[in-house]
């Protein structure tokens, strides 16, 4: 029996709640992973999953085994890379996820100079605006737009976005264009529903250095930012979202920028990873080419200050 192969299918077992999934996560037949744990179980003389027809969880010895299993096959990892041409060029796949947003405008347009420098890195990627568990779902690394509600992971700042308040020009002909936020009282919004908390996010500005709620009458409530953009095209009211996810609409007149000379408050662009992954090179290069991608200019992240007249 390879024990650390068995350590590794083992901690994805625990890790996504069931043999089979963990069976085609590793790309391994579903019998070879049964027998794995049964050798292992076997080799350690206690029983490490309690098995039941709708999951499989870890028993006390096996929460505890899990624990040191991911340590030791990230200390393998991180000692293999150190030792090997891996630390040059690493290999596996990485599996990432982030807002449909960041993605489509941001990160994918800019992987072909990842990809070329790393080509031994197969990427998975997911674009969602809803939360994932990045242990079950056997994620690597995620980026996530506001505060990181997830104090159990790694964060890694990226970037301060920029942020506009916004309308469409249909909208503004019908409802008026605000000069000053007492304007705003007879105006509408399009809410933002965050569908990991639940939270409801109306508008908010920055005046004299402090945070102003604004909160105006709604039709409509987006639980994705896709939703949140069309419903604010389609005349239902103000919105508020980072520069970068504006760019197009702006550019073609579809969405007016509104009360610029009114601040708002800025967002947090974070990589987010678990502790374990933390030395693993894929994640740490990737993470590193984020970091150089939102410095460059032109991203739309921050907003490009007005030529003076």
């Amino acid at each position: 029996m390879d024990r650390f192969n068995a350590m590794r299918v083992f901690t994805r077992i625990v890790e996504l709640g069931g043999f089979a999934k963990a069976a085609d996560s590793l790309q391994l037949p579903r019998a070879s992973v049964t027998v794995l744990i049964k050798q292992l179980e076997a080799h350690l003389g206690v029983q490490l999953l309690q098995r039941t027809t709708r999951q499989v969880s870890p028993t006390l010895d096996g929460a505890a085994y899990y624990q040191r299993c991911v340590q030791l096959l990230s200390d393998l990892e991180e000692t293999e890379a150190v030792f090997s041409a891996s630390r040059q060029s690493p290999r596996g796949t990485l599996s990432i996820d982030m807002p449909s947003g960041i993605g489509r405008l941001i990160v994918i347009p800019a992987l072909p100079t990842f990809t070329a420098r790393y080509p031994q890195i197969e990427l998975e990627i997911g674009l969602n605006d809803r939360p994932v568990d990045l242990i079950r779902e056997g994620i690597d690394c995620v980026l996530r737009g506001g505060a990181a509600l997830d104090e159990s992971l790694v964060a890694r700042p990226l970037a301060m976005m920029d942020q506009l308040t916004l309308a469409s020009p249909a909208y503004l002909e019908r409802m008026g264009v605000p000069a000053s936020l007492d304007d705003l009282a007879h105006h509408h919004m399009v809410e933002y529903r965050s569908s990991a908390s639940g939270k409801r996010f109306g508008l908010e500005f920055e005046v004299d250095g402090e945070l102003r709620p604004v909160n105006l009458a709604k039709r409509v409530a987006a639980t994705s930012s896709d939703g949140y953009f069309a419903a604010c095209e389609a005349g239902f009211g103000l919105i508020q979202a980072p520069h970068y996810h504006a760019m197009r609409q702006l550019a073609q007149g579809t969405l007016v920028d509104v009360l610029p000379q009114m601040g708002v408050p800025r967002m947090a662009l974070t990589a987010l990873y678990p502790p374990h992954r933390q030395l693993s090179q894929r994640v740490r290069v990737f993470v590193d080419w984020l970091v150089a991608l939102c410095a460059q200019p032109g991203t739309g992240l921050q907003r490009q200050p007005r030529a003076l007249r």
